[in-house]
């Protein structure tokens, strides 16, 4: 088998990990011996029998599992410690007798130290980039275009480009974009589109009982500065003029006083507003019982091209449909080709009611669940990803 270092800073326990990073390396680790380098958030590793099945689920697929600990604060002190402590449990993996064949690098940070070790040992890497990460740090507020870590974050992101042995993007309004702004790094790179996929095994339709009421979901982290919780609020509003029997839910981890403080929930709804967290093995059954799922971004801006939100694999593999802004990935584009949602074009009450109306006449569609399922099976099958990771894999190693 051949050996592939996978680096990470995202936790393999937290949300994100549990549905885009272990499924993944569950399927890979048949073709491929795995070591894996992750960052967890000590409130996860503090779940002490969710961290010993994680173990013993790595241990039984063969899979090196080595976690690092993650801390944010002071941000750049403890990002500069971190990048330092991956780069030299990178380098001693790349040190021993098996050293990795190939590297997968997660993200920005992860791709900083495969650029390195490609250099130092001419391991190749795959540069898996996840989304734009310069541009969203400037939307969230993060940092400022102009500044000389954005500069450098720039020169990385040209670096990584050109010397990766490939290069996964989640959206195809990214790659149009990558390759405007750098021709000549990629004009003979291998590029491939992979979006978040979701496994479809668990997240499956189940038959809605028609005599309850109406709820409407959001799931994911709603205080990252790149969701538009004002947006959730008039949204909110417009449905519940729309139906006052309607129900409304947020399943996020950020704290739910939080929410409620960023949200300021109107006095018509709510006493209908439920705010709570969730394990990843309770996810599917809160879809299932959404009547739609609410996605805002930050849509518009360059950031938001290479956005591929997880939670709408997972919504329409539930055979739900989608409430989306526009501007974000490839969710428009899929939303009108497919007919798994609506767009919400601005915050003014008229054009929130009209998109509760479109919600309210897509609902009446008796092929809306089947066309949602069929749609993620298509695109955002867990098995059909893995397979494209294999087979990219597999191109560089022969």
């Amino acid at each position: 088998m051949h050996k592939v270092l996978y680096l990470t800073r995202n936790g393999l326990l937290e949300p994100l990990g549990q549905s885009q990073i272990l499924p993944y390396l569950l399927i890979l680790s048949k073709h491929y011996r795995i070591s894996l380098l992750s960052f967890e958030k000590p409130a996860d590793l503090s779940d002490v029998l969710e961290f010993r099945r994680a173990v013993e689920l790595c241990k039984n697929y063969g899979i090196s599992w080595n976690s690092l600990t993650f801390r944010s604060n002071p941000r750049p002190l403890m990002s500069a410690i971190g990048a330092f402590q991956l780069l030299v449990f990178s380098i001693w993996h790349c040190c021993r007798i098996r050293q990795p064949q190939l590297v997968h690098a997660r993200s920005y940070v992860s791709a900083s130290i495969a650029l390195l070790l490609h250099r130092l040992f001419g391991v190749p890497f795959v540069f898996d980039m996840r989304a734009l990460w310069p541009e969203e740090l400037i939307t969230a507020g993060h940092l400022k275009r102009g500044s000389l870590l954005h500069f450098a974050l720039l020169g990385l992101e040209r670096s990584c480009l050109r010397e990766a042995s490939a290069v996964v993007s989640l959206t195809q309004a990214a790659v149009v974009y990558l390759r405007q702004k750098y021709p000549r790094e990629l004009l003979t790179q291998r590029l491939v589109v992979i979006p978040t996929c979701a496994d479809l095994r668990r997240f499956q339709p189940i038959e809605q009982c028609n005599n309850g009421s109406r709820v409407i979901g959001c799931i994911g982290t709603m205080l990252s500065g790149w969701f538009l919780i004002d947006w959730i609020r008039e949204f909110f509003d417009a449905f519940a003029r729309a139906d006052p029997d309607s129900h409304f839910e947020i399943i996020s981890r950020d704290p739910p006083g939080a929410i409620e403080a960023a949200l300021h929930a109107s006095p018509m709804w709510n006493h209908r507003l439920k705010i709570e967290s969730a394990t990843p093995a309770q996810m599917p059954a809160i879809v299932q019982r959404h009547t739609a799922s609410v996605m805002f971004y930050a849509g518009g801006a360059t950031s938001e091209l290479g956005r591929s939100p997880t939670r709408m694999a997972e919504v329409l593999g539930c055979g739900r449909p989608v409430v989306a802004s526009p501007g974000v990935g490839d969710v428009e584009q899929l939303i009108r080709k497919h007919h798994v949602g609506v767009l919400a074009h601005g915050t003014s009450s008229a054009e929130m009611d009209a998109c509760v109306a479109d919600l309210l006449v897509l609902l009446k569609d008796p092929d809306l669940a089947r066309r949602c399922r069929c749609t993620a099976e298509k695109l955002f099958s867990l098995e059909n990803g893995a397979s494209a990771y294999h087979q990219l894999y597999s191109q560089i190693l022969d």
